[in-house]
Formats: C-alpha cells, structure tokens, sequence
C-alpha cells in the first residue's frame, strides 16, 4: 500500500493553509487513494508512513501531525492531559451513591474508558502512562507537556509507599517516553509496591529536563482527610491540584447520603490547601438523597458566596443510580427519585451563568456509559444542551472554558489586561487574564495575597510570601523550547503576567512571590528569577 500512503502523503502535504485540515478535504483525499482499492486509511496509517517517508517531505512531523491531528481538543489548553488510575483499595467513605465495583477503586465503574486502559494494564502506573503517551503520538499530538491526572477514589487513604511508588512510576514513564524510540515500553516492574523517597526525588530531577515533562499533577480526596501533614506530604510528591469532593454545602444532605463530614470540614480543607498554594478543583452534586432543584440552587449559590470555598474548577456531576450502590434501597423505598430531564435542564441553565469568569467548568455529567445508569440522566451531550438554552434566553457565561481561545491563533499585540479581584479565606485572590476585546482568554494568572492573620497551620516555606498559584497559556500544545510562530503559546504572555504578579505583590507589601510550580516547569521559573526552595520557589521582591 506503499504507494496509495505516498499519494495521499503528497496531497496533504501540499495542502494550503495551517491548522488540522478540513474533514470534507480529507475525506476526498482518502475517497481518491481507497485502502485496498476498498475501504480508506487510517489517520494513525498516513501519519506512520510520514514517520517512515520523513526525508520525501519539505515539511516536519509536527507541522504535519497538526494538519492530520486526531482528537485536537486533547490538546487545545495548552498541555496534554494523561488520567491514570490506582488500584482498588477501601475507601473510607460509606456515600449511598457511590457504585461499588469490586474490580475497580471506590465509585468508579470497569467500562468507563479510563478505567478500561487501568484495567488492561493491570492499574500498573508505569504501564498506563507510557500506553497512554503512546495512543497520544500515534494521533499526531505532542508530548513533551503533560498533565498528570490520578484518580480512583480517595488518594490519602492508600499507603504511603504505595503513593510514593505510585507517583515515582509514572514520572519514570514520562522520562523514559521523552527520550524512547520503542514505543512499545518496557515490561511491568517485577518489585514491591514500595519506594523511598529519595526515587521520587530522583524520578522529579530527571523529569526537569525530559522530553515529556510533567506540568501539572493532580490528585483527588476527600476533605476530611486534608491534613496540614497530608498538605506538605501532597506537595513533596510534586502535586499542584487537588480534586475534592464536596458534593453538598448541606450539612442534611451530607448526612442524609452518609458522606462522612460536613460543611465546616469542606470550608476547612479549602482554606488549608489555598493557603498551602494549590489549585482547587471541586466536585459538586445536585439532585442528591435529601436535596430538590431549589435547594440545589441555594446550595450552588454558597460555592462562590462563601469566602471560604471559591473553586478554582468545577465538576458539576448530577446524582444518578447505579446498580450496585446503596442508592439502590433508598430509590426503592420511594425516598430518592432523579430529576426529570427538563427539570434538570432548568436546573443547569440557572446554575452556570452564575459561575465566575475566575472559574472553570469543566464537566457537566459524569462520564459513565448509559447500560450501568439504573435511572437518571443518560444524555452525554447534555452540557450542549444547556449551554443552547442559555443563549437562547439571552443570557451569558463567563466561565473559563466558554472563553477559551483553544486552538484559534490570536496576535499577542491585539490582547488586552485586566484583573479581577475576589476575597477568601486566606485573603485577597487577584485573577490576572490576557482576553481579546471580546472577552476570550489567552492566558490567566492566579495570585493569592495572604493575610498575616490566615497563616494557620500553613507551610513555614511560605511565610510572608505571596502565593502564584496557577500559571496557564492557552492555545495548541507547543513544543518545549520551540520559538515564536505567532501562536499565544509562544508571545510571552506567561512571563508577562508573572511580572504583573511580581509588581502586584510587592505594592501589596509583600518582599518575594511563592509559586508551587509543576516538576516539569521548574526550568521555566528559574529562567524568570525564581529560587529553589524545599517544595516551593520563590521570587525576590525586595
């Protein structure tokens, strides 16, 4: 089939134009050059026999693989997002709506895709970073800047060595991808589920300098198990978001589904992990045992009303049955119904305009296949659905992901500044954004200037210091060290809103700025003045 892959290579090659080629295009492309003289090539076919023909084509892999790119989206924020998952393990939560598989972590179910990769490779964490980087190239995306996503239930309540190893394998896949040309990987480790500290450390210093590079690491628990020893423990291990789930501001509804903690533990954990720096990522759920569309207004309302809360992101994952949680008894004795679908519509349509342009939505519904879901929502398009309905009112959203720029090439010199200021807790939280004159977002900045009385049991580290929490460029994945091609990824944005941050602070009283940068973007900050620190770096202001 040499010579239908060359013919089609030179068609797209030549293509005009930049960015992923049209689909209609390729299909005419691929309808002239039938596979077999039947059926048609694969993206991941063409895009192998470029590798193979590289030195026939006047264009490089990367300029090719984002005309042929599958999936862009994947990689439309700026970084590559890779979910690994642990293995099962009892959770010490007893929630009613939580399924309970036993061959997978605590409510997760053995046929959502991600749990299927987890379970293919045995929940190996080497295994599943590699495979998962692997699937990646083959679509065309660049690698060299990852996000380290690990779910599966509650993080804080497996073994510490466990995590420690855990963490270690898979900045140990990242290192090995980045510098691999066998893209098959190595076997499972033969070995313990143990390793000291010092692997992790040593698996962090390689990851600074990789190929494949680790921007970001998050994890997920619960709040009562946000410790201010788990908080240093999270940040050793290189982590700067964290996933937790509050799923209700009702004291009676977190009783009524048996969560385990209520609010104030919530307001507490919060506090504890933005005052140690990290991004926070909420999980909430409407339409649980106890609760009705009114009272999840009110309760939806206290997640950016309360100082204490105010999430950075937002999974918003409506309450469905499940076969196999205790759900299932309390639905029976008539004591839990779901929404009906335009009761839940007109829910959502309520709650998301009153989201903060300082927040991120980033999913609706819960990615769980429509056969294991007993009663409840079964729509996957259903954010779709309601984002119509809001426009169609007339109304508006200002959240993060409405306004992304993704994939669009915006000229750095037509962006404007502004920044939004909003209390916590902790103290005064500045988000710094670089938008375009219509209000789409190019790059942000979250700054939290703490006050003297909001030290708490915070790292000693900080002291004093100003807190960068999140840097974040938008636009296609760009490669590291790769120059200006015009792309917001490559104008500066970042070092300029740390400049701004750098300024803000010290008007603000501050002598140096405290950022918990990602293993893999330590380089970055060095190179913008930033000192090594125990587990942060840190910015002279003086």
């Amino acid at each position: 089939m040499a010579d239908t892959l060359v013919a089609i290579l030179g068609e797209l090659v030549g293509a005009s134009g930049r960015g992923p080629i049209e689909a209609d295009r390729l299909d005419t492309v691929l309808r002239r050059h039938p596979k077999d003289g039947r059926g048609f090539h694969s993206k991941k076919e063409i895009l192998r026999a470029f590798r193979e023909t590289s030195s026939l084509w006047p264009i490089d892999e990367d300029t090719f693989a984002e005309r042929l790119r599958t999936c862009p989206t994947r990689s439309q924020s700026g970084i590559l997002p890779v979910t690994v998952l642990t293995k099962p393990f009892p959770c010490p939560g007893r929630c009613v709506f939580c399924p309970d598989d036993v061959r997978m972590p605590k409510s997760y179910l053995s046929d959502e895709p991600g749990c299927q990769r987890a379970l293919a490779h045995d929940f190996d964490p080497y295994r599943q970073t590699w495979s998962r980087l692997a699937a990646y190239h083959e679509m065309g995306h660049r690698t060299d800047k990852v996000e380290l996503i690990v779910l599966g239930g509650t993080w804080s309540s497996y073994p510490q060595r466990y995590q420690r190893w855990f963490v270690a394998r898979c900045f140990e896949a990242l290192n090995d991808f980045g510098d691999a040309r066998d893209l098959r990987g190595p076997a499972r480790e033969a070995a313990p589920e143990d390793a000291p500290w010092d692997r992790v450390a040593a698996a962090h210093r390689a990851n600074e300098s990789a190929g494949t590079r680790c921007v970001g690491l998050s994890l997920e628990t619960r709040p009562d198990h946000v410790s201010a020893a788990e908080v240093l423990r999270l940040r050793r291990l290189g982590v700067t978001k964290v996933q937790l789930g509050l799923q209700s501001l009702s004291d009676e509804v977190l009783a009524a589904n048996r969560r385990g903690h209520d609010v104030a533990c919530s307001r507490r954990a919060m506090t504890r992990l933005r005052r140690a720096g990290f991004k926070l990522h909420v999980h909430w759920m409407p339409n649980l045992v106890g609760a009705d569309p009114e009272s999840d207004r009110r309760d939806f309302a206290r997640l950016f009303e309360d100082p204490a809360l105010c999430p950075d992101e937002l999974k918003i994952y409506p309450c469905s049955l499940l076969e196999t949680a205790e759900l299932m008894q309390v639905h029976a004795r008539g004591e839990w119904a779901p929404y009906g679908h335009e009761e839940l519509v007109a829910l959502l349509v309520d709650c998301l305009p009153r989201v903060p342009a300082w927040c991120r939505v980033t999913r609706v519904i819960r990615d769980i296949p429509s056969p294991d879901i007993v009663v409840g929502n079964r729509q996957t398009n259903l954010r779709e659905v309601v984002e119509a309905r809001i426009r169609e009112s007339g109304g508006r959203l200002e959240e993060i992901r409405s306004r992304e720029v993704r994939g669009e090439r915006i000229p750095a010199a037509t962006l404007g500044f502004s920044e939004r200021v909003y209390p916590s807790q902790v103290g005064e939280e500045c988000f710094l954004e670089m938008s375009t004159p219509d209000g789409r977002i190019a790059a942000f900045l979250r700054l939290t200037l703490p006050e003297p009385a909001a030290t708490g049991d915070a790292p000693e580290e900080l002291a004093g210091a100003a807190l960068l929490r999140e840097v974040h460029v938008y636009g296609p994945a760009a490669s590291l060290g790769e120059r200006s091609d015009g792309t917001v990824q490559h104008a500066g944005l970042g070092a300029e809103l740390v400049q701004r941050a750098a300024r803000r602070s010290r008007a603000a009283g501050f002598d140096s700025l405290a950022v918990i940068s990602a293993v893999g973007t330590r380089g970055w900050y060095r190179r913008l003045g930033f000192r090594d620190g125990v587990d942060y770096q840190h910015l002279p202001l003086s």
